[in-house]
């Protein structure tokens, strides 16, 4: 530990599936080694805001809930993303908003509300050693999080933060900026890769029908189920795959690859979802509705670098 950072909380109970997240892994796919970061860009980025951090910083990723944290030293935390029916000492944690902590004070996360991944991030931003020059946790790959070995979190952990002189300014996200997450998504998709490979019917049910999350998803994609999908190529040289890309196997069931996935595949694809679309679907729980609307590549530059504004 260093002379900037000290100990911020105590993990009383890990829950499932706790990971510290900051932007991701870049340029190491050529390695094998996929991006990471967190599942749900515009939550993680409305967390550091709050809590007023730079972009980047790493941020605790908490998906379902079950985490208990204790704070070990006076924090300025926020919460956005899901509605994990988060308390602060037994009552209703505010989310998207800056919360004072003193040294004590509980945190729990419970069982979901709306969505399914809340970012907890602190001033200062949480510490640990980068690996490939990100701590973004990847447990398949065993690399990043709190330990450098990819480790989720587990009970009795500290979490190390970085110290900050100045406390920050209160902050609130507006009304407009948190999503409903049980809401049915609709999915800007840009298309191309073997879009023009599906048959007309194909191409008709894949922006027509409405799609349902299978429970079959997690960091490194998400099924959906829906009329099936057919496509006229049968193998293909395996190709790089981007965040959001949607593959379609031979069973024609769409998969939508996130920030865990492999970084090659051979599978003919749809075409790829915006990072914010990818976004939105990270929040989605199993038997949702999603819909994928066919977006050009100008508005899906204009939509994120409106988002990136914000925090910039």
């Amino acid at each position: 530990m260093s002379a900037n950072t000290s100990i911020g909380f105590r993990v009383e109970r890990a829950g499932p599936l706790a990971l510290l997240q900051d932007a991701g892994r870049f340029g190491v796919r050529h390695l094998g080694v996929t991006q990471g970061g967190p599942a749900d860009l515009h939550g993680w980025a409305w967390a550091n805001y709050l809590a007023g951090n730079h972009w980047g910083a790493p941020a605790l990723e908490i998906t379902f809930g079950g985490l208990k944290l204790i704070a070990e030293q006076d924090l300025t935390v926020a919460i956005a993303g899901a509605d994990l029916t988060a308390k602060f000492n037994d009552k209703p944690l505010p989310l998207w908003r800056t919360v004072t902590l003193t040294k004590g004070d509980q945190l729990t996360f419970g069982t979901p509300a709306n969505g399914l991944r809340a970012y907890l991030a602190v001033a200062g931003g949480f510490a640990a050693e980068a690996v490939l020059a990100s701590v973004s946790c990847v447990v398949r790959e065993k690399l990043g999080g709190f330990d450098g070995q990819g480790n989720r979190l587990k009970d009795g952990d500290q979490l190390t933060v970085t110290n900050t002189a100045s406390k920050p300014c209160e902050r609130q996200a507006p009304d407009h900026t948190r999503p409903d997450y049980s809401s049915a998504a609709t999915l800007d998709l840009l298309t191309g890769a073997q879009i023009a490979a599906f048959t007309g019917k194909s191409i008709f049910d894949a922006f027509n029908a409405e799609w349902r999350v299978d429970n079959r998803a997690d960091r490194m994609g998400v099924r959906l189920t829906g009329p099936k999908l057919q496509c006229n190529v049968e193998s293909l040289v395996s190709e790089g795959i981007s965040l959001g890309a949607i593959q379609v196997p031979p069973d024609g069931q769409p998969i939508a690859l996130l920030n865990d996935r492999q970084t090659i595949g051979g599978y003919p694809r749809l075409g790829n979802l915006t990072p914010l679309a990818a976004s939105r679907l990270a929040q989605c729980q199993p038997g949702q509705v999603v819909k994928f609307r066919a977006s050009g590549i100008d508005n899906a530059l204009t939509e994120y670098r409106g988002f990136r504004a914000i925090f910039d």
